[in-house]
């Protein structure tokens, strides 16, 4: 697959073409709230120097509510009707590595028992355009699962800065390659891979072993640190919504009179108190050490033993955005060293 050079005119005569042919055009917001669909080439953002997003673009693939279906009374029956289906075309621009390469983690869950058609169609749809990472701060940890500034994973192109005004741009999928042959009039100059100079892009050190800390979470579901993490936490879920990777959601009928409504599917989190309440009342996760405790595990534990995967990113949003400074890294560095004094009191 050939790279390419694009200047930032070039990217905007891009981003104009692409809303004028009907494409949804995707870019972090100005004020770096969150991503937003653009209508014009001057709200496109894209600059490797600013920090992750403070919510994450998930919410383009795994909406907040999404209807699966309407329902509607017919005399002693209902007439199910489906859902619009949606075959927009969609761009996204200027994604960090800690969020393009949540795609294909969250995917994983979204094809195993049964395959989820609404998040597979969009993400079909849709071509990512990732960004190489010239941010780092305390909260960020992506080399410590697996990831880096450079990462390519979840991208179908892949910008890297050469100076203020051009990017290289790296063909990463059949998918990026064949966007690219349809837009042949803007991937003109092509640029070889050895050319591509990412020595100023810094690389963070590592915080934590995931190894280490899953070996810790295996034996460890009873242990004093989740009652300390529990009595801190409010459960407002800021975390899991402000997440690339937390997928959990709930379904529920709602009516819009007696005589119909729609089956929707919306957003839920672990750390919200009636999220495992039965109707029986019961409530196996019933105070908040134990909710936090499943956070943390299904992250670095759960989700690997079930697909191989570190279910977080390292883009840090959730401890920035923790009301009450919660701080992932840190709790993750200090698993990591119980992991090592237990290894060396055995």
């Amino acid at each position: 697959m050939n790279n390419y050079v694009l200047s930032i005119d070039q990217i905007n005569k891009l981003t104009q073409e692409l809303l004028t042919s009907g494409y949804k055009v995707i870019s972090p917001s100005k004020d770096g709230r969150r991503f937003v669909a653009i209508s014009s080439a001057d709200d496109l953002v894209i600059n490797s120097n600013l920090k992750p997003s403070a919510v994450s673009m998930k919410e383009f693939f795994f909406p907040k509510t999404e209807t699966l279906f309407f329902y509607k009374s017919n005399k002693d029956e209902y007439d199910l009707v489906d859902a619009a289906e949606e075959n927009q075309s969609q761009i996204i621009f200027g994604a960090k590595p800690c969020d393009t390469s949540a795609i294909p983690i969250v995917s994983k869950v979204f094809n195993w028992d049964y395959k989820d058609e609404f998040f597979n169609k969009k993400v079909e749809n849709t071509i990512i355009v990732g960004l190489a990472c010239k941010f780092a701060d305390e909260n960020c940890f992506c080399t410590s699962v697996g990831l880096s500034t450079i990462s390519e994973k979840g991208s179908d192109l892949f910008l890297i800065p050469i100076d203020e005004n051009k990017f290289a741009c790296k063909v990463v999928t059949e998918k990026g390659e064949k966007f690219v042959y349809s837009h042949s009039n803007i991937f003109t100059q092509t640029i070889n891979e050895q050319s591509i100079n990412t020595n100023d892009i810094k690389i963070p050190e590592k915080r934590f072993e995931p190894k280490e800390v899953k070996a810790w979470l295996d034996k460890n579901f009873n242990h004093k640190l989740w009652d300390e993490l529990g009595e801190n936490c409010l459960g407002c879920a800021q975390c899991a919504f402000a997440c690339p990777t937390c997928h959990c959601f709930d379904i529920v009928d709602e009516e819009c009179n007696h005589t119909c409504g729609r089956r929707a599917k919306n957003w839920d989190a672990c750390q919200f108190e009636i999220f495992t309440k039965h109707a029986s009342g019961h409530n196996p996760r019933n105070e908040q050490d134990k909710r936090y405790r499943q956070r943390i595990s299904h992250k670095f534990k759960y989700y690997t033993d079930k697909f191989d995967e570190i279910l977080c990113t390292g883009c840090g949003r959730c401890t920035r955005g923790c009301p009450v400074l919660t701080d992932i890294g840190i709790i993750l560095e200090d698993i990591n060293q119980l992991a090592k004094e237990s290894i060396s009191t055995n």
